[in-house]
């Protein structure tokens, strides 16, 4: 399915977005804050090394047509003013490829890009490698994600990062001001991976990340850039560019739900939701609020490797530094420290977010209100949509296949490793089948 923007209109009062916040939108799609990854010539060799059949046929194709094939495999959109670039990348003047912020938080759903939107088909890891076999041929320098992949696993499951461990690596070679120290890089991590949450829900909330631990704010967006080559005068120099950034995403909107909805069955669910879930995830609608709560992990009880691999050091040393205004950003959020749980998220077009959990380990809304129907591994394809479940479109085992090559088991989830469990939020289990499918028809309408 081709795809398309979806440009979203500020509605309920709500200004359109000013000038500036547009300008983030650009910036982020047209900056290059960190340094190349690969250039155009690798990145048109990529098919190269791809297994057949899939070789065979780019090879027969058009050189557009395995630009197509490559950003299908790797998780990738076409940008709709040039469909040769995509969205998560930089294209630089002399066919540069930089990853930005939307290699992780710009995807789609049901084929169409929605701005904001977790990239849930991000292969990065797959594409990494690949392009480090390339290189090897065309006898071109390793980059820094090169390197760093041979020391850190970039994510087990396609549409998953280890991102937090990126960040932790990352503020270990520098000090509270940005300055570079030597040290020598880490061996014992906790690696896990998680999916990223929708930009639309940052207005809302006052913490960042699944423990809600660092305040949000123009800096905290910055975080990602600390390669060895962007000293504590480049993150000055951008700051004011992130602050546009920033409002580029505090002006997004939720997406509508595009197709039919029971309103009578939605207005049932309403007040089954208001009565079960709204304590920890709001209320919708004129009027709505949202607690930001945050819920112990005993209470909770969904897979808590990601609350364990932070130390309460390294999250005050985030909170103390440049990013967070060495500590002043952080006085709002002195009733967290240190964090007890995860804070349940808002729902605000939760229909279009899936997979869900902090871990992306369900894969539709009718398994998070079915704890007990929760497959045990699962794949998904590139942009199919199930209406019925709300949610991606899956095929369920019991275990993915065995002896896949890397590329093709990073295509399925699966919740028996190490970070990845599916378990927890039970509380759908006070409902009955009818009330479950009242909150499921009125998750749509949010």
């Amino acid at each position: 399915m081709a795809l398309a923007l979806i440009v979203v209109a500020h509605v309920g009062g709500r200004a359109r977005a000013s000038e500036q916040a547009d300008s983030g939108w650009e910036l982020l799609r047209s900056r290059a804050y960190l340094p190349a990854d690969f250039d155009q010539e690798v990145f048109d060799a990529l098919w190269t090394t791809w297994p057949e059949p899939l070789r065979s046929r780019a090879e027969r194709a058009s050189p557009e047509e395995r630009r197509r094939m490559a950003m299908e495999r790797y998780g990738l959109d076409p940008d709709p003013d040039d469909p040769s670039r995509a969205l998560q990348y930089v294209r630089g003047a002399t066919g540069s490829w930089t990853m930005s912020c939307l290699a992780c938080h710009q995807g789609q759903v049901a084929g169409k890009v929605i701005p904001g939107l977790p990239n849930s088909n991000y292969a990065l890891e797959t594409l990494t490698e690949e392009v480090r076999l390339v290189k090897v041929k065309q006898r071109k320098p390793f980059g820094h994600m090169d390197m760093g992949s041979l020391l850190l696993p970039l994510g087990t499951t396609n549409g998953t990062t280890n991102a937090v461990i990126f960040g932790v690596a990352l503020m270990r070679h520098r000090d509270a001001d940005l300055n570079i120290i030597q040290r020598p890089p880490r061996f014992d991590l906790v690696h896990h991976d998680m999916d990223a949450p929708a930009w639309w829900h940052y207005r809302r909330r006052a913490g960042l990340y699944a423990d809600g631990f660092a305040p949000k704010g123009h800096r905290m967006l910055m975080q990602f850039l600390l390669v060895k080559e962007n000293g504590p005068e480049k993150f000055a120099e951008w700051e004011d560019e992130f602050r546009r950034i920033q409002g580029w995403i505090e002006a997004l909107e939720p997406p509508r739900w595009p197709w039919a909805v029971d309103a009578a069955l939605a207005e049932q669910g309403r007040g089954v939701f208001e009565n079960h879930c709204a304590s920890c995830h709001g209320t919708y609608g004129p009027g709505g609020s949202y607690p930001e709560r945050m819920v112990a992990l005993d209470e909770i009880d969904t897979d808590r490797v990601r609350f364990d691999s932070l130390t309460q050091k390294e999250r005050s040393d985030l909170n103390e530094s440049w990013f967070g205004h060495r500590g002043r950003d952080v006085e709002r959020l002195k009733n967290r420290e240190p964090p007890t749980g995860y804070v349940a998220p808002p729902l605000d077009g939760i229909w279009a977010t899936a997979p869900y959990l902090h871990n992306g380990s369900v894969p539709t809304l009718w398994h998070v209100l079915h704890p007990e129907e929760r497959p045990t591994a699962w794949q998904r394809t590139r942009s199919g949509y199930d209406q019925a479940r709300v949610g991606l479109e899956i095929t369920a085992a019991a275990a993915p296949p065995a002896r896949l090559p890397s590329a093709e088991r990073r295509s399925w989830f699966d919740t028996s490793k190490p970070g990845k469990s599916a378990a927890g939020h039970d509380f759908p289990a006070a409902l009955d089948d009818a009330e479950k499918a009242a909150v499921l028809e009125y998750l749509k309408t949010l």
